[in-house]
């Protein structure tokens, strides 16, 4: 368990790392989380630490967005655990990207920064292509990590256990 924490807090801290914008673990942090929490309230650690960074980042109007965008992944995680596979893994990733990419950018078209017609939320979309490119290779980067090192953590672990 401490492991899993561990990464989370990995995973958040480094939305305070120089980086492009989007190149930021948030969608990965919770899928991970999904997986790996066992307990009932799981989804409270990486919405509470999500929740702290932005108060020490700053508050925006999309943050009810991306808040409920990460318990929502962290559920989809929930749904991968018992079927983690290696291509399911990735299948999953990419679905938390567009999750998040449609869910926030829909909030930012409803909470007025694009007109309220088809129009702006296509351009809404269209406006925000370059940071979804950006996301998805850094959750792709970030859960081959995450994924990837934990799972090697673990086997070790076991494999260290059953020489001993």
């Amino acid at each position: 368990m401490w492991l899993v924490i561990l990464f989370v807090i990995i995973g958040i801290s480094a939305r305070f790392f120089p980086h492009l914008p989007n190149f930021a673990p948030i969608a990965v942090v919770a899928l991970f989380s999904g997986v790996y929490f066992k307990k009932k309230y799981g989804w409270l650690l990486p919405l509470g630490i999500y929740i702290i960074s932005d108060l020490m980042i700053g508050l925006h109007q999309t943050i009810f967005f991306t808040w409920g965008t990460i318990v929502f992944i962290y559920f989809l995680g929930r749904a991968l655990q018992t079927r983690k596979t290696t291509t399911n893994t990735a299948v999953f990733t990419l679905a938390s990207s567009f999750i998040f990419f449609l869910i926030t950018n829909f909030g930012v078209w409803l909470m007025g920064w694009y007109p309220p017609t088809l129009a702006g939320l296509t351009s809404c979309y269209i406006n925000a292509l370059p940071f979804f490119r950006v996301s998805l290779i850094a959750n792709f980067s970030y859960g081959l990590v995450f994924f990837g090192a934990y799972e090697y953590f673990v086997k070790r672990t076991k494999l260290a256990h059953q020489a001993a």
